[in-house]
């Protein structure tokens, strides 16, 4: 039974407003250690008592996901950070890096003539979350 500290692997599918957004069928599963925070929390607090071969459907609100719209998380940047040679393209997701070290992604909000816009929320906050979820193994 999954507890505090399982390593778990699952099977998953991820839909968002009736369209499939990710699946892990025909691919690795995803693997993370509960309580760990690998995973978002809505999700990790659903998985929590499941068994090897349980299936369930799982419900996330955007709060327990990846959080809500946050209009704070908008910034402009100039695009002299950005290599002379690199097509910058709306909707693209960049990878970055914070002043500690720690790499995450923002998308590509607007470009400007002497600016690019960045919005730093992952693309699905905001949303509500379906999950399809097989427990594959439970260490």
């Amino acid at each position: 039974m999954i507890k505090e500290g399982s390593k778990v692997k699952f099977d998953y599918t991820l839909t968002v407003e009736g369209e499939v957004v990710d699946t892990s069928v025909g691919k690795q599963p995803l693997e993370y250690t509960q309580g760990e925070g690998h995973i978002i929390p809505g999700l990790e607090s659903q998985l929590a008592g499941m068994k090897i071969g349980d299936e369930k459907k799982v419900e996330v609100k955007a709060a327990e996901g990846y959080g809500e719209r946050d209009p704070q998380a908008i910034q402009e940047v100039g695009k002299g950070i950005f290599p002379d040679d690199f097509e910058l393209k709306t909707g693209m997701m960049i990878p970055l890096q914070d002043n500690q070290g720690r790499q995450f992604s923002a998308m590509i909000h607007e470009i400007k003539d002497e600016a690019v816009v960045l919005d730093l929320k992952h693309p699905l906050a905001g949303k509500n979350l379906t999950f399809e979820v097989k427990i594959v193994s439970i260490d």
